[in-house]
């Protein structure tokens, strides 16, 4: 008899696609509970609630995994936790209202001050702030290509993508898209980047080099207002959340087509992808959830209730 359980333990531990392809731990930023959920990535389940201050918001990870940022709104700060144990571990002053940020390959962190126009670049290790570069009104997304060799921060009321070209960390160009672009992604070669317009409901796919704007596509309906937007592993497919819509938008990453529509929950604002590309997490902030996507199927299969408003989320390897 304890033969038989022990083998039936072990058959559905390896049959269990989760624990298989887990990558540890997921973080989501909830910006009217003012914390950060903590989901087991093989349960995919709540594990803990870190209390963080006032409306969260940017979320991300050091380039060893090693800690977590949390971009504090209210507060103009970034909190920075130990993602393994969970303790914050210190904070420091960020700029006006530190939005959204991503981490450089070497460390730093570039946020975009929505209020103040502009973008700032800290050292997370000391808090020291290294530049601070004057972009277009109400900045907020902020992506870097794999190399580190360019950032992008999109300005909403401008609507254009700022090219910044580190590590001078000068704008190189000034990319003029649609209306009130929110989110951008490079991919693997820094050449080419996708961004999301919300207002016009586009996506706009961008030759960085050239300064271009080499294809738009429509995320469908007069409802989408998209938001973040990924990219697959393959390079072939992009993620795009809907927004008002309430889903995801598959669309081929060449002629910016849709493939397919995933419903998710209400207002669906961040995206993250598991490190393996096997699955995408949506923040749906109006419903409180985070909604599980396999992308092989391309359909939701589990949905985890979270705190109020959760905006950001990033997965944490293993």
């Amino acid at each position: 008899m304890r033969f038989f359980w022990t083998l039936l333990t072990v058959t559905l531990f390896l049959f269990n696609p989760f624990v298989a392809n887990a990558d540890g731990r997921i973080f989501v930023t909830n910006e009217r509970s003012n914390t950060v959920s903590v989901i087991d990535a093989k349960s995919l389940t709540i594990e803990s609630t870190i209390e963080i201050g006032e409306r969260p918001r940017g979320i991300g990870l050091s380039p060893d995994n090693t800690e977590l940022y949390v971009a504090v709104s209210e507060e103009n700060k970034i909190v920075v936790v130990d993602p393994n144990t969970l303790k914050i571990l210190r904070e420091f002053e960020a700029g006006s209202d530190p939005e959204t940020f991503a981490v450089h390959p070497n460390g730093n962190i570039y946020i975009s001050n929505e209020d103040a126009a502009k973008a700032t670049v800290f050292d997370p290790k000391t808090g020291k702030q290294i530049a601070e570069i004057k972009v277009g009104l109400e900045p907020e997304g902020v992506a870097i290509s794999p190399d580190g060799k360019r950032v992008i921060v999109t300005s909403e009321s401008t609507n254009m993508l700022h090219v910044i070209k580190t590590p001078e960390n000068i704008i190189e160009n000034n990319i003029l898209v649609g209306s009130r672009p929110r989110s951008a992604a490079f991919t693997k070669s820094g050449n080419i980047a996708y961004a999301t317009a919300e207002i016009s409901g586009e996506v706009v796919k961008v030759d960085i080099v050239k300064a271009k704007i080499i294809q738009t596509g429509s995320t469908g309906d007069n409802k989408s207002k998209p938001k973040d937007v990924i990219i697959s592993k393959d390079e072939k497919t992009i993620y795009v959340a809907g927004g008002r819509a309430n889903k995801v938008v598959v669309m081929d990453a060449n002629t910016l087509e849709i493939i397919k529509e995933i419903p998710v929950g209400k207002r669906v604002w961040g995206l993250a992808m598991s490190g393996n590309g096997e699955y995408i997490f949506t923040t749906n902030g109006v419903s409180g959830t985070v909604s599980v996507i396999d992308t092989g199927k391309n359909e939701v299969i589990k949905t985890i209730k979270v705190g109020e408003f959760p905006w950001g989320v990033v997965v944490k390897d293993n």
